[in-house]
């Protein structure tokens, strides 16, 4: 099966070729012999009735510096490929938004990865709402007085931007921080939107584990070490990728958000766990295929194709 996937990401000229997820996808559908076009989400446009893409015809490959070839820059219907991936990166801002939207009116006669649907309704921090049962006490206000009243009752807590990616704006405030005041004024002279506020997890000095799911069913996972000093495990900020197994915990938590995961479209899922509790469902532009496949020797990026495939056929 020959399928013609268009990929909406951040600029490819940027990436780093030994880490980057969509590079990886994009390298796995080429060695199935699917062909690949390449667009930015600000070439994305809705005209007339028709969904229409501004980029061009992609090749990829693995050397540094020389990592893809661009074919000439044309105009194509969306409604005519087989498969468009949803990958550029957050903030998951109106931007963002608008482009699930416009993704929305061509799918699923083409399929689009994840659903856009439900990347809108489902972003990570809020689809762990749906399991407070897996995830550490969680609040979701702007309301100053209503975080304050969480930071009293549980001291020593995580606060960060509701709809921020990669560690950026993350603070902890332990028991006699007496920031958070400040961390407010801050937030709310940037957005008018709420902030996240979690118990803070003293295991995350053992790691952040990033577990991959499939169609909804885990395939491995990383674990990912703060840097000296840091709170934030994330790797865009320094944390260290190490090799890790599942836990029985891990499997529980697998087994009881997988059905959904499978059930709304959400193909390809980096779901992040501290000690035995999920704190974020990273559906938007999930990361560590790269590092799980180096750790596991697992080809993740054939069973995402894989997954997508059967759907297609």
């Amino acid at each position: 099966m020959s399928l013609k996937v268009a990929i909406q990401m951040d600029p490819i000229d940027h990436v780093d070729i030994n880490a980057d997820s969509s590079f990886r996808i994009a390298e796995e559908a080429q060695a199935r012999g699917h062909s690949l076009f390449y667009y930015t989400p600000d070439q994305l446009s809705y005209r007339e009735g028709r969904v229409i893409a501004r980029g061009w015809p992609l090749t990829v490959r693995r050397e540094q510096g020389n990592h893809f070839t661009l074919g000439e820059l044309q105009d194509i219907d969306l409604a005519e490929v087989d498969v468009v991936w949803l990958r550029q990166d957050p903030p998951f801002d109106m931007g963002y938004i608008t482009t699930t939207h416009i993704l929305d009116m061509i799918h699923p006669d083409t399929l689009v990865v994840n659903d856009p649907f439900w990347v809108r309704n489902y972003p990570e921090k809020l689809l762990v709402l749906e399991f407070p049962d897996l995830t550490p006490p969680t609040m979701i206000a702007r309301d100053f007085e209503t975080l304050k009243s969480f930071k009293h009752a549980h001291g020593d807590i995580i606060l960060k931007p509701l709809y921020g990616n990669g560690g950026a704006g993350v603070f902890r405030l332990d028991e006699n921080d007496r920031n958070l005041a400040s961390l407010h004024e801050l937030f709310a002279g940037i957005n008018r939107e709420p902030l996240i506020a979690q118990k803070f997890l003293p295991d995350v000095s053992n790691g952040d584990k990033r577990v991959i799911l499939v169609d909804g069913e885990p395939v491995g996972a990383i674990n990912r070490v703060p840097a000296a000093g840091e709170t934030r495990s994330n790797m865009h900020v320094g944390g260290r990728p190490e090799k890790i197994g599942l836990t029985e915990r891990d499997l529980e938590i697998c087994a009881a958000i997988g059905p959904l995961l499978r059930e709304k479209g959400q193909i390809f899922v980096g779901i992040d766990v501290i000690g035995d509790y999920l704190t974020e469902i990273n559906v938007t532009s999930p990361t560590g295929i790269q590092e799980l496949e180096r750790f596991d020797g697992t080809n993740v990026a054939e069973k995402i194709w894989q997954a997508i495939e059967a759907r297609r056929a």
